[in-house]
């Protein structure tokens, strides 16, 4: 093979490369608003209110008796002792205290606030 036989071929090589760029495409506001609004707060309350009722008795009795509890009605027994030529425990009143359960449905207006936000495009 002679030289004027020899063929020459040239390589070429292409390379790639890959990058990245940010890119603003558009803008956002964001803002908030806050507002009171009056609201009614609803609750049920309960409660005891008592009821004290004397009752007269005047009645001679052998010994003291107990306080006792009959239904929603506590009793208290108040006595007294008189001297007559002998001692005699007379009766004078029982107190009676009674339990009444009661329930009351309130509404009381209050403030609470909200708030709300508003986004709103901007565009370039």
């Amino acid at each position: 093979m002679t030289d004027q036989d020899e063929i020459t071929v040239q390589i070429v090589e292409e390379s790639v490369s890959v990058g990245k760029e940010r890119v603003a495409t558009g803008r956002v506001r964001v803002s908030t608003s806050s507002s009171e609004v009056e609201e009614l707060a609803q609750a049920t309350l309960s409660g005891t209110r008592v009821e004290v009722t004397r009752e007269r008795m005047d009645r001679e009795i052998d010994a003291i008796p107990e306080t006792r509890v009959e239904g929603d009605t506590t009793i208290i027994p108040v006595v007294e002792e008189i001297v007559v030529i002998e001692k005699r425990l007379i009766l004078v009143e029982e107190i009676r205290i009674r339990q009444i359960v009661t329930s009351e449905d309130v509404s009381v207006p209050v403030t609470v606030r909200k708030q709300t936000a508003t986004v709103e495009r901007i565009d370039e």
